[in-house]
């Protein structure tokens, strides 16, 4: 059985009042001040122009208190406007300045003591689109009839002396609208304002418009930002009487509602009646969305603020959850829709971010995932400050932070003094470091696992040699298992969102029975070993292990590729990775042994085929994701059939492509609001 929800006004507040307002006839602003004080309202509008504070040079008169009131000003009985009242109070500020002794002062000169103060107040008023400032001379508290304002306006009055002599005074005021005001029969644009409910059946949400029959109206449902002007979500011209239904899940609490009648000049009322429903608020979480835009930058896509903390966690491949690195790292404020990063940390693919709400983990990401390769066997080890020029080092376990040297049982304690050592040695990394919290520092475990396996590594050894003995006398019974083939992958430098598309390719296809090589893992060897060194070797041993190379075309690299065939050189560029390649494999596509062992790839939307320079079509070229199925069969060969179901296989890389190039393309155009970050797609017409 239906049965109603709630039920709201459009008045301002949970629990709406009517309220009677005071008449004024007077058609033109007064002032008048407190009995035996005089007043002085000077005609016309003044500039709003405060300037800066100056110093009292005696005793002079300043504003104390600033206090306004609602009234009604009414030329005739049926045609008012809401007008806001001014009440100003001052009082004496500074004292009088004593003559330096010996200095000649005429008595008879001096003013006397006891002679008025006079101030000269302005007063400034703010409500959109309206913005004014009168002038008053006025001595004690003075009373100024007013200032007209809009139904439902938000005002802003500031009063300060001129010159200035302190900072100002300031109130911000929230006006009713018509219905919180006993009104509706003496101002014009309230009468034909339509009435609104609000009520829930079931899934669906019914905004009711009680509205006389034929009457145009407008009908606007918006998200209500804290910063910057709001953002239309439907609007529609209606003629009453009319029912809009809504799905439960649209609603969040920044969805407001704004109606007005289709006549010049008409009041717009708007209220938000989801503010404080805890559906909407669920809502907004499975809304947002955490975005990746780059290694190390991120971004928390949503309609609405939310009330969200950031911090960085270490994923470790055999922990779960992520351990936030707090502390020694702080949280921080999350402001939606806006680009976020970690400028002093340095990338590793173990470090993740946090969003939180109310202790909640709400959103997780790795922000080097795709660039820095799968997690590694690394021990984070924590340094914090405990002295003035001592610390102290631990080690992040599920367990917590163990202290070194431990005499604990876990696997951080058993390697205490080893860990240790390669962290005074300077060999781990350095992740993070605050001159006043401390440093996070990663240390590569595979030596440690080396050593203490080394026996077993060699019984392990014994056995499988058994085993390979027994297996060639029975190999007529036996088929070997295909191995994994080996993939290498060549690009150019193209830019944080190409690189990042590269990254989730990688990934993507060392999910597959296939050994993948990319420069992006492998930097510090690069550096170690120069570029050219590095792709000739790996060439070298992917065509030996009977592998495959993939050249990835993109715009730059064409371009560069275009140039080395017309001058045997690569201009200047990001670095030298696309020259040292080209040197590797441009001699296999000029003298034909091009086919079967490489294979060219360009990405949808980004390059068309016809722009790849003719001697690389030598090899096969397929265009990813939409050609992923001829694309995998070339790549794994015999392995195809242990991989899995081909539709799988091909589905698997394909939505880590589509998120990856999205991300690119995003990037590659302007960056933009949240509107542009953030898109929820069609919605149905009302």
């Amino acid at each position: 059985m239906p049965m109603s929800w709630f039920l709201l006004s459009l008045a301002l507040g949970r629990s709406p009042v009517v309220v009677s307002l005071e008449r004024l006839v007077e058609p033109h602003d007064t002032a008048r001040c407190s009995l035996g004080l005089s007043c002085h309202l000077w005609d016309g509008d003044v500039l709003c122009l405060p300037g800066s504070i100056e110093s009292a040079p005696g005793p002079v008169l300043v504003p104390t208190c600033l206090q306004t009131e609602l009234v009604l000003r009414c030329p005739q009985e049926t045609d008012c406007a809401l007008c806001v009242r001014v009440v100003v109070h001052l009082a004496v500020h500074g004292g009088w300045e004593e003559p330096e002794e010996g200095e000649n002062s005429d008595l008879e000169l001096q003013e006397p003591r006891n002679a008025s103060l006079l101030a000269q107040v302005v007063l400034s008023f703010q409500a959109y689109p309206t913005t004014r400032c009168a002038l008053l001379e006025i001595q004690g508290s003075a009373v100024f009839d007013c200032f007209e304002a809009g139904l439902g306006a938000e005002v802003r009055i500031w009063s300060y002396t001129q010159p200035r002599y302190q900072k100002e005074l300031n109130v911000t005021q929230q006006l009713p609208d018509c219905r919180g005001l006993e009104v509706r029969d003496s101002i014009q644009s309230c009468w034909a304002l339509p009435w609104l409910n609000v009520s829930a059946d079931g899934d669906s949400v019914h905004l009711v418009l009680d509205v006389s029959e034929e009457q145009n109206f407008g009908f606007l449902l918006y998200w209500d930002q804290v910063q910057g002007p709001l953002k239309p979500w439907r609007y529609k011209n209606l003629t009453g009487p009319q029912t809009i239904t809504l799905n439960h899940t649209d609603l969040v609490p920044c969805l407001c509602i704004q109606v007005w009648p289709l006549e010049p000049d008409s009041v717009r009322t708007s209220f938000c009646p989801f503010r404080e429903d805890p559906r909407a608020h669920r809502n907004l979480w499975h809304i947002a969305r955490l975005q990746v835009l780059s290694p190390g930058r991120w971004q928390l896509n949503a309609p609405c603020s939310l009330p969200a903390k950031v911090a960085l966690c270490w994923q470790a491949p055999d922990q779960v959850p992520c351990q936030p690195l707090v502390p020694p790292m702080l949280q921080e404020n999350v402001t939606v829709n806006k680009p976020h990063e970690f400028p002093s940390v340095r990338g590793h693919p173990n470090l993740c971010v946090q969003v939180s709400s109310l202790e909640k983990v709400q959103f997780q990401e790795c922000l080097w995932a795709d660039s820095l390769g799968p997690f590694k066997d690394d021990m984070l080890l924590v340094e914090m400050k405990t002295g003035l020029d001592s610390t102290s080092v631990c080690a992040l376990e599920p367990s917590g932070c163990t202290v070194l040297p431990s005499n604990a049982s876990t696997r951080a304690a058993g390697l205490g003094e080893q860990l240790l050592q390669d962290f005074r040695t300077h060999q781990c990394e350095q992740l993070w470091k605050d001159d006043d919290l401390g440093a996070l520092w990663a240390c590569p475990m595979d030596k440690y696992i080396h050593r203490r396996w080394v026996l077993v590594w060699l019984f392990c050894l014994l056995l499988v040699a058994a085993l390979s003995f027994f297996l060639l006398l029975k190999k007529d019974r036996m088929k070997a298992a295909p191995r994994a083939r080996t993939t290498l992958l060549l690009h150019s430098a193209e830019g944080e969102g190409y690189e990042r598309l590269v990254g989730a390719l990688a990934s993507a296809l060392s999910q597959l029975p296939l050994g993948v090589a990319v420069d992006l893992w492998s930097r510090r060897e690069l550096s170690a070993h120069g570029a050219l060194a590095w792709f000739h070797e790996q060439r070298r041993r992917t065509l030996q292990e009977d592998g495959m190379v993939v050249l990835l075309f993109s715009q730059a690299a064409v371009a560069q590729c275009q140039q080395w065939l017309q001058h045997q050189t690569v201009g200047p560029g990001p670095h030298d990775a696309l020259a040292s390649w080209l040197s590797c494999v441009l001699p296999d596509f000029l003298q034909g042994r091009a086919a079967g062992r490489y294979v060219g790839v360009y990405f949808d939307g980004l390059l068309h085929p016809d722009a790849v320079p003719a001697p690389f079509r030598a090899a096969p070229l397929f265009s990813l994701p939409s050609q992923l199925p001829g694309f995998l069969d070339v790549l794994l060969g015999g392995c195809a059939r242990s991989s899995g179901r081909p539709a799988d296989r091909v589905e698997r890389v394909a939505q880590a492509l589509r998120a990856a190039l999205d991300s690119c393309n995003l990037q590659s155009g302007a960056p933009g609001n949240y509107s542009e970050a953030w898109d929820p797609g069609p919605y149905p017409a009302l």
